[in-house]
């Protein structure tokens, strides 16, 4: 095909080519090669065929700029043939032309990866690539418009790289253009010999950026994988059960397209009946955020068990989170259930507020205080409290459920009371209530965490395995007289063995003894019985708290609280918040 004798004519060709026939040029030296003569544009910039094998000069083979004549014109675009420029170009190439999209040229790379393509012939019948590439539409709606359009990454099987062993990828542009000829044309090679409206087909190979995406999605869904596998690993597998709350947890990832966040959740049963909950945040994404978010959980286990007021623990973590990684920061919250006072007691580090529900539906925000997040330093966290009466309910939450980024959060916080407000049955169902309320589903952009307790309204059998007893100690010779009658009147009307009623009687009195040597008025023993667990707890009002040590064979005192670890499932001790101590021991009851 002798392709020289036409030109492919992009909008504002002809313009372009109308100003440079205006514009005043010196009068050319004359050239003793005929080649130069051949190469300078016969029509409106249509660059004529030159002799065979010949190139023209602006491509460099021609008179080098040392041997030009002076004032000689240096080659410009115009003396370089169409056919020369889409031939030697790597990318694929293919103009047609008309309706049907006739085959006017195909250039070299386009017939190495589809093979050569015959001039005239219809794209329909002689470039089924095409259609199967999905361009035929797009070719009409090009000659229909005008506009040019492109399509991306489109697969072509075995069309990539030089030996095409592998799947290419090409982005298609279709342009429209004129294919119009400057003459007759006698050669049967040439498809057309009017003017006509074409396409001009140009595919950029872009296997290599589509298979280096694919290699870094394929990094990111494995480093995804493990940052999902370590979060659910140091997430509790199974949560602990307090005998007086009913609770239930439930985490969800981000979709495939999100970084998995540092949520976690956890329920410490502190002794003598109390129950610490905890939910926090930090603030990072990755294996780095869960790796950081493992560390703090342990953290805030560890702290747990020195039974501290909340506030206290959390000024704990704060400087253990600063220390852990300084970039990142975490929010939590952390409450405590005492079945005694049938409250919540929590501080929160930077995390939003707890939401609890009372036996009549209303849904109450647990107010301040709050502080900043974890890692910040500086502040000093305080501690509030919010109801739980029997018949409540409560959740804690991370900002995944509740955060939208076309929203502001207090609407996502009023969107979870409204749905808290009508959710209704078991904690875990709840939990499943609340994601589908807030609309969370597989492909959330965010990492969601819920932690809901129920505080139960006990009637008829369950009733009757709950029990409270307590009795006011002014001190004086006949208080540990009273308080052990007042512990075998009381073990003896629950009906515990008469072993477990003398293991408590001879506790209780060991706790009163030591409460009355060391601690000051006023003092209050009480006992509490759970289906599982009979608790004998003595407070005071000295803050100096008792330490099991080993007493000499001399001594006549210092062996009650090795008596009480020694009977005793487990035993503590916690400062109260008015000043005071607790100490407590539990006995476990037997199973059936």
């Amino acid at each position: 095909m002798i392709f020289t004798r036409w030109s492919a004519k992009l909008p504002g060709t002809q313009r372009r080519a109308a100003a440079r026939s205006d514009r005043a040029t010196p009068p050319a030296t004359p050239s003793a090669d005929p080649a130069a003569h051949s190469a300078a544009p016969a029509d409106g910039g249509d660059a004529p065929e030159g002799p065979p094998g010949g190139v023209p000069a602006a491509r460099g083979e021609g008179p080098s700029s040392e041997d030009a004549a002076p004032g000689a014109a240096p080659p410009t675009v115009d003396a370089l043939s169409v056919h020369d420029i889409l031939g030697t170009i790597p990318a694929l190439v293919a103009v047609v032309y008309g309706p049907e999209h006739r085959i006017a040229y195909v250039n070299g790379a386009y017939a190495g990866v589809f093979g050569p393509r015959p001039a005239g012939q219809t794209a329909r019948e002689a470039l089924p690539e095409l259609g199967e590439l999905g361009l035929l539409p797009l070719m009409d709606q090009v000659l229909r418009s005008g506009k040019p359009r492109t399509v991306k990454s489109r697969k072509v099987p075995a069309g990539a790289g030089g030996d095409r062993t592998r799947d290419g990828y090409y982005t298609f542009t279709c342009t429209p253009i004129e294919v119009a000829a400057s003459g007759p044309a006698p050669d049967p090679e040439v498809a057309c010999v009017a003017p006509h409206k074409g396409v001009l087909v140009f595919g950029a190979e872009v296997t290599d950026q589509i298979e280096s995406a694919e290699r870094l999605r394929a990094s990111e869904a494995r480093q995804r994988a493990a940052a999902v596998t370590l979060q659910r690993s140091l997430l509790p597998q199974e949560l602990e059960q307090p005998d007086d709350l009913r609770v239930a947890a439930t985490y969800q990832p981000g979709g495939t397209d999100a970084a998995v966040g540092g949520d976690w959740y956890d329920v410490i049963t502190l002794g003598a009946g109390r129950t610490a909950l905890v939910i926090g945040d930090v603030m990072g994404r990755g294996v780095r955020a869960a790796a950081v978010m493992g560390q703090l959980r342990t953290a805030v286990r560890a702290y747990a068990r020195l039974d501290l007021p909340p506030h206290e623990v959390l000024q704990l973590l704060d400087g253990l989170a600063a220390e852990i990684d300084a970039s990142q920061i975490a929010t939590c919250v952390y409450a405590v259930h005492d079945p005694n006072e049938g409250r919540l007691v929590y501080s929160s580090a930077g995390h939003l507020p707890i939401l609890v529900r009372d036996p009549d539906g209303a849904v109450l925000r647990a107010a301040e205080p709050t502080g900043p997040p974890l890692g910040t330093g500086g502040w000093l966290h305080t501690s509030g409290s919010v109801p739980l009466a029997p018949g409540s309910s409560a959740v804690l939450y991370t900002d995944g459920l509740v955060e939208r980024r076309d929203k502001d959060i207090d609407d996502g916080v009023e969107a979870l009371e409204r749905a808290f407000a009508g959710a209704t049955g078991a904690p875990d169902i709840v939990c499943d209530r609340l994601l589908r309320s807030l609309g969370i589903t597989a492909t959330h952009d965010d990492d969601v965490a819920i932690l809901v307790i129920q505080n139960p309204d006990r009637t008829g059998h369950d009733a009757e395995l709950f029990h409270n007893a307590a009795l006011e100690l002014h001190g004086g010779t006949e208080a540990a007289p009273r308080a052990r009658a007042f512990a075998s009147g009381v073990l003896a009307s629950w009906r515990f063995s008469p072993e477990l009623h003398d293991l408590g009687v001879l506790a209780a009195s060991e706790l009163v003894a030591n409460s009355l040597q060391h601690g000051t008025p006023p003092m209050r023993l009480r006992l509490r019985r759970t289906d599982r667990r009979l608790i004998i707890e003595v407070t005071d009002g000295d803050d100096h708290l008792p330490r099991r040590r080993r007493a000499e064979p001399a001594d006549e005192a210092g062996r009650g609280i090795s008596i009480v670890a020694t009977i005793a499932s487990s035993w503590g001790s916690r400062r109260t918040p008015g000043g005071g101590k607790a100490v407590w021991c539990e006995f476990a009851l037997p199973r059936g």
